[in-house]
C-alpha cells in the first residue's frame, strides 16, 4: 500500500479497507454464502474505502448484539453510535407502528403533534436557553443548517473548525471537517471560507507542548489569534468530546466560549455521536459547563431504527424568517419524530445516562489497570461509554496501527466488535443498556485479543 494511503488510514476516525488485513481476515473467518453476499453487495454499491467492500454480512440485531448470516454473535461496541437504547427496542418498535397507523406522514407546511412534542422535549433536555429547533434526516445536513443560521445571524460567511475533526461527508460539512480521508483527492476543493486550526491536545499534543493543559491553552490562543484577525468568521464548529475519543483539558471550552463571545462568533457544538447520554451526561458539553449557541445532534436520536437529526439554537438566533433554508421534505415526519421522542423517553425512564456514567467509570478503572500490565497500551481515556485505548510500539509512544488492526480482528473472532480510530486507537462505544457484567465480559475478550496479537507479533 502506498504511503499516501497509509496516511489516510492513520488520519481517519474510521477503520478502512485500505489495508489487506480485512481481506485476510475474511478469507479465514467467513463462509461461502457470506462471501457470495458480500460480492453481490460490492457489485451493487459504489465502492469507497470505509464501507464497500463490506466487512461482514449481518442478519440480526437485538439489544447489544449483532449476528452475522452464519449465526455468529458479536457484542457491538461500534454501532455507529446509533444504538444507545440497543437494537430493536420493543417500546420503540411499538411506538413506530402505532404512529404509522395514526399518521404516517405530514406534508410540508403542516404541523403535527409528534414533531411539536419532540421539539418541546429537546428544549427541555438541552442546556441553557437552547430552545428553537429544526429537524433534518442526517447530521451532515443539520451541521450545514447550523452554519446557515450563524451566517444569517452574524452577517458573516466564514467558519473556523479543527483539523482532524469530522462533521459530515457532504460538500459543506466536509469542508468543516479536518480528516484528510474525507477532504482529499478529486472530491476537493470544498466550500470556500472554511478555516482550520490544530485541535486541543491529547496523548500527542499538536503544539509541541509538554501537557494536554498547555496544548489546550495554546489552541485557545490560536483561536483567539485567528478570530481577532478575520472579521468574517461567523461560527466556530467543534465536537466538545471528539469520538476518538479526545477529551479537552479542564477549562478549555470555557475559554473558547469567552473568545467566541469577545469576537461576536457563534459557537456550534456537534454532539451527533456523543449526545443523548453517550458520555455519562445527556450532552457531553455539560461536563464542561459550557452552552453553545447551536447544538447539533443525530445518530442515536432515531433509536437505531430511523434517520433523524436536529439542531437546537438559542432563541436570539430565530432571525431568519425571511429566508427558506431548512424545510426538508421529512423535517416534521410524524413517524421519525415519534421515534426520536420515544428514544429520549426510554433513555430517561430507564436511567441509561446514569448507567453509562457508572459502568463507564468501572470500565475506565479496568482499562487503566490493564494498561499497567501491557506496555503496548500508551493511553487510556474516555467518558461514560465513549472509551479509547491508544496502541503504541513496545518501549515507546509511537503509534502502532498494525497492532491495533490485528487486535480488532482477533476481537471479532472472540465475539466483540469495535472500530479502530486514527489508525491506532481502539474505540469502544457500546449501547447505554450495557450492564456491568456485560462490560466485564467484553473487557475480558478485549484483553485476550490484545495478548493474542502481541504474542503473534513476537513470533
Amino acid at each position: 500500500m502506498s504511503g499516501s494511503k497509509l496516511r489516510l488510514v492513520a488520519e481517519s476516525e474510521s477503520d478502512t479497507n485500505l489495508t489487506d488485513r480485512r481481506a485476510r481476515w475474511q478469507a479465514g473467518a467467513l463462509d461461502d454464502p457470506t462471501r457470495a453476499l458480500l460480492a453481490r453487495d460490492e457489485r451493487a454499491f459504489l465502492r469507497q474505502s470505509v464501507s464497500t467492500p463490506c466487512l461482514n454480512a449481518i442478519a440480526k440485531a437485538e439489544g447489544i448484539w449483532i449476528e452475522d448470516v452464519s449465526g455468529r454473535r458479536y457484542m457491538d461496541f461500534h454501532g455507529n453510535n446509533v444504538h444507545h437504547i440497543g437494537y430493536g427496542h420493543p417500546r420503540l418498535k411499538q411506538a413506530i407502528v402505532a404512529q404509522m397507523d395514526a399518521l404516517p406522514f405530514a406534508p410540508r407546511r403542516y404541523a403535527c403533534e409528534p414533531a411539536t412534542l419532540l421539539a418541546e422535549k429537546l428544549a427541555k433536555i438541552t442546556p441553557g436557553t437552547l430552545s428553537k429547533v429544526l429537524f433534518t434526516t442526517g447530521g451532515s445536513d443539520a451541521i450545514e443548517l447550523a452554519v446557515k443560521m450563524a451566517r444569517i445571524a452574524t452577517g458573516r460567511f466564514k467558519t473556523l473548525s479543527f483539523w482532524d475533526a469530522f462533521h459530515g461527508a457532504g460538500v459543506g460539512a466536509g469542508a468543516l471537517s479536518g480528516e484528510t480521508l474525507f477532504r482529499s483527492g478529486p472530491a476537493a476543493p470544498l466550500v470556500a471560507g472554511a478555516l482550520h486550526v490544530a485541535p486541543f491536545g491529547g496523548y500527542r499534543c499538536p503544539y509541541g507542548t509538554a501537557s494536554a493543559e498547555e496544548s489546550g491553552a495554546a489552541c485557545a490562543r490560536m483561536i483567539d489569534y485567528v478570530l481577532s484577525r478575520d472579521p468574517d468568521v461567523a461560527a466556530l464548529i467543534a465536537e466538545p468530546t471528539r469520538a476518538v475519543p479526545y477529551i479537552a483539558p479542564p477549562g478549555f471550552w470555557a475559554s473558547v466560549r469567552g473568545i467566541c463571545d469577545k469576537h461576536g462568533v457563534k459557537l456550534i457544538f456537534d454532539e451527533i455521536p456523543t449526545g443523548l447520554g453517550k458520555t455519562g451526561r445527556m450532552f457531553s458539553c455539560e461536563h464542561d459547563g459550557v452552552t453553545p449557541d447551536i447544538l447539533v445532534l443525530g445518530k442515536a436520536l432515531g433509536g437505531g431504527v430511523l434517520p433523524i437529526a436536529a439542531l437546537v439554537a438559542r432563541p436570539e438566533l430565530d432571525v431568519a424568517q425571511d429566508w427558506a433554508f431548512g424545510h426538508y421534505t421529512h423535517e416534521k415526519n410524524p413517524v421519525t419524530t415519534r421515534a426520536a421522542l420515544t428514544t429520549i423517553e426510554i433513555i430517561e425512564d430507564d436511567g441509561l445516562v446514569e448507567n453509562a456514567a457508572a459502568v463507564g467509570a468501572y470500565a475506565l478503572e479496568r482499562l487503566a489497570e490493564m494498561k499497567t500490565r501491557h506496555e503496548v497500551i500508551g493511553d487510556v481515556r474516555g467518558r461514560g461509554f465513549l472509551l479509547g485505548l491508544e496502541m503504541v510500539k513496545t518501549g515507546g509512544s509511537d503509534p502502532d496501527g498494525a497492532l491495533a488492526e490485528n487486535i480488532m480482528y482477533r476481537a471479532l473472532d472472540l465475539g466483540l466488535s469495535f472500530k479502530t480510530t486514527m489508525g491506532n486507537v481502539l474505540t469502544l462505544t457500546p449501547p447505554l443498556t450495557l450492564t456491568r457484567d456485560q462490560m466485564a465480559d467484553a473487557l475480558d475478550r478485549l484483553e485476550t485479543a490484545i495478548d493474542s496479537a502481541v504474542e503473534a507479533r513476537g513470533r
